[in-house]
């Protein structure tokens, strides 16, 4: 017959439930509140007699992160030939054994040593085995088990990118698809919902929606127009816990640009164009241009001219510059070809006078030109009166009027009443003669613990010119602060550029404030570039970089004190606080000290006498005459619990007369005691007991029995009411003994 041995695993086993979430206090001896064995079968297939192994194992969970002051406890092992007498010998081997899973080799307690981290090693393989102390040899066969790490919430969400950029089409219906962000979560995803992920938008509304699950962004607002706003900034939380409260979140930025489609017609600035040019002009020659502006960009702005109507359809024409975008009006044929030549027409049809006519005639005809002053009283313009040339008198401004509308005068040289007047719209064209500058003030800041090349603000620019191909901003840091600056200037290439950290971590205490000059120059003829300056704060900041505080002037050492000054300085102050606050103490309590010293407060207790009085004949007993007469009580006796405020005078009470009822003289010492100062406080007790006389039961004692020779009479008891029913029964009835 075959004799089988074998050897147990007792262990403790972590549930996966949140229960198991807190942490052992203490370390745990001999075996576990909860245990779980699982009996491994034998080899023979044949045998009919249940077989046993030695070694009893099962998976368990050890929590992550623990935070105990003593090693947190995994199991034990335990052997059948273990007789308790230390001839065995516990060894424990595989992942971590000896030193983050030690074992008592006399007792087989297993216990872990370090905080174990799930995302580090999320699973360990251990072997264990029994031996004989003194031969060395195993009195089992060895065993493998697993444990497995408990994962806790302890990794926020983290998206793939710090900034996300994206375009979408302006005038987008709404739930258009914009961009999707995505964040990972290092905690366990098979486990309860420390790596579910809701995804929620914290800033970009009510332009743009995130979706909770997926993180697809997308439009929620109708009719975007890119001519009234083209960038938009979305800030994109990612929090776990499927976004309940306590769970750990993570953020991103999402800039979006709104691009164009053709929603806007090109309009003439100007309703009316006048020109002229020579009659002799051969046909193709150019006589002026005009332009039209389109709110949209690129092939969206890109204008085609023509003529539609009007009198010079058949005679001129209109072809487009690519490269300017504006209308050139040419001479499509000439304006008469009687003679051979071509011209303009007649000077005056009135007079039917031709220029071909000789120069006298001409002159005679002529109109001088002027300027109506009304319509320029600051006399910009002046005009050659001859040939009607105008010209500017003083400096334009663009940025200050863009237009100026005036009126030209022409008047016959011999006929001052026959003139004519006529609207004249000049516009100011622009040049590149101011410089771009921030597009508001910068005051930004910077976390403490920021990693390097974080984006910490946005920079934009602005500029009063208006060149045709618009605005192209570079930024760049001053050359007096590119070489040691702790920050880097990124230009995006957008007429935008981001401010980043240089380095990890900043010091708020060493350098609270930094200015960051930043040159912003344009890209137009001739090049204007300015220089401004954002001041970055540094301040403290949570796990997620919200701000929390940046200022440091409580923690800056004056000028010329070193640490251990201050410490000192700081400590005798504390000193001199105390001692000052004892002394007051001491004070006090001398001034208010009881004189009779007592464990508890003397105003707070009853004293009671209870002294049983001897009777007639016992004259020491309490004399209620002494109550009567107030004078028996000794003049000089005060108050013997508290040093008294002042010093009062026993108060002289009337001796009562000797026929007064004690009820009326102990209602009347009530009144003098409420009355009097140097009474007891109002939470003392004063006790006048006292048995009054004229009971209509008289005296129910058995006591006087005695000295009566016959029986008592009790039957007036049944008279008294239900309430001395039971006495009535008790002494009512008649003796058993007479019965008997």
């Amino acid at each position: 017959m075959r004799t089988y041995r074998y050897f147990l695993l007792l262990f403790w086993v972590g549930q996966p439930y949140p229960t198991l979430s807190t942490p052992l206090s203490k370390r745990t001896s001999g075996f576990p509140a909860k245990k779980r064995a699982l009996e491994l079968s034998g080899n023979s297939k044949n045998e009919l007699n249940r077989s046993k192994r030695s070694w009893m194992w099962n998976q368990f969970f050890l929590l992550e992160e623990y935070t105990g002051s003593d090693y947190q406890y995994v199991g034990k092992l335990h052997s059948d030939q273990d007789r308790g007498d230390g001839s065995l010998k516990y060894i424990l081997s595989g992942d971590g054994a000896g030193d983050l899973f030690i074992i008592n080799e006399n007792t087989g307690d297993i216990q872990a040593t370090k905080r174990l981290d799930r995302e580090e090693k999320p699973v360990y393989i251990l072997r264990a085995q029994a031996i004989n102390r003194r031969t060395g040899r195993p009195v089992e066969p060895e065993s493998e088990f697993i444990i497995k790490i408990h994962d806790i919430n302890d990794n926020e969400p983290i998206f793939t990118k710090e900034v996300y950029t994206a375009t979408v089409p302006e005038m987008s219906d709404v739930g258009t698809f914009v961009v999707q962000v995505t964040a990972t979560d290092a905690d366990d995803p098979t486990y309860g919902n420390s790596a579910k992920v809701v995804y929620s938008i914290l800033q970009g509304q009510p332009y743009f929606s995130v979706e909770s699950e997926t993180g697809i962004i997308k439009t929620a607002l109708l009719n975007m127009d890119r001519e009234n706003r083209e960038q938009y900034q979305v800030v994109i939380q990612a929090k776990d816990m499927g976004g309940q409260m306590g769970g750990l979140s993570g953020t991103t930025t999402v800039n979006i640009t709104l691009t164009d489609v053709n929603d806007n017609p090109p309009r003439f600035p100007q309703s009316t164009y006048q020109f002229k040019t020579p009659e002799s002009s051969p046909p193709g020659t150019p006589i002026g241009r005009i332009k039209a502006s389109d709110a949209d960009v690129g092939e969206n702005a890109e204008i085609e001219y023509s003529i539609t109507d009007g009198e010079g359809l058949d005679m001129f024409d209109v072809i487009t510059d690519q490269e300017t975008q504006e209308g050139i009006i040419t001479i499509k044929k000439c304006f008469s070809s009687s003679t051979g030549h071509c011209f303009l027409g007649q000077l005056n049809r009135k007079s039917g006078i031709s220029p071909d006519l000789d120069l006298e005639l001409q002159t005679k005809y002529l109109f001088p030109y002027s300027v109506d002053r009304h319509t320029d009283m600051d006399r910009i313009f002046n005009i050659d009166s001859g040939n009607g040339s105008i010209f500017t008198s003083k400096l334009l401004d663009r940025e200050t009027l863009l237009w100026h509308n005036i009126t030209v005068i022409a008047t016959e040289i011999n006929n001052p009443k026959q003139s004519s007047r006529v609207p004249l719209y000049i516009k100011v064209l622009d040049v590149n003669d101011n410089a771009p500058e921030f597009a508001e003030f910068y005051e930004t800041f910077v976390c403490e613990k920021a990693k390097a090349d974080q984006l910490i603000q946005t920079l934009r620019a602005v500029d009063k010119d208006d060149p045709y191909s618009g605005h192209q901003f570079s930024f760049s840091l001053a050359p007096e602060a590119a070489s040691g600056s702790n920050f880097t200037i990124q230009d995006n290439k957008d007429n935008t550029a981001g401010i980043l950290t240089r380095k990890n971590g900043y010091n708020r205490h060493e350098m609270s404030t930094y200015l960051l000059p930043v040159v912003i120059s344009d890209n137009d003829y001739p090049v204007q570039s300015s220089t401004g300056t954002v001041t970055v704060r540094v301040c403290a900041c949570d796990h997620h970089g919200n701000m929390q505080s940046c200022h440091a002037e409580a923690l800056i050492h004056p000028t010329g004190l070193s640490t251990g000054a201050l410490v000192a300085i700081l400590l005798c102050i504390v000193i001199l606080l105390v001692t000052v606050v004892l002394f007051a103490a001491l004070r006090r309590q001398r001034k208010k000290e009881p004189l009779i010293i007592s464990k508890e407060d003397i105003r707070d207790n009853i004293v009671s006498y209870n002294d049983e009085g001897g009777g007639e004949e016992d004259t020491q007993a309490f004399d209620i005459g002494t109550l009567r007469n107030p004078e028996a009580i000794e003049d000089n006796k005060l108050r013997r619990d508290i040093v008294p405020e002042a010093l009062f005078l026993p108060r002289r009470t009337p001796t009562a007369r000797d026929n007064t009822d004690v009820r009326d003289f102990i209602n009347q010492r009530l009144k003098e005691n409420d009355t009097d100062p140097t009474a007891p406080p109002y939470d003392s007790l004063a006790t006048y007991a006292y048995e009054g006389t004229g009971s209509v039961a008289d005296s129910l004692s058995s006591l006087e029995s005695v000295t009566t020779d016959g029986d008592q009479d009790y039957d007036y008891l049944s008279d008294w009411g239900p309430r001395f029913k039971k006495l009535a029964d008790m002494y009512g009835g008649v003796d058993s003994d007479k019965d008997s």
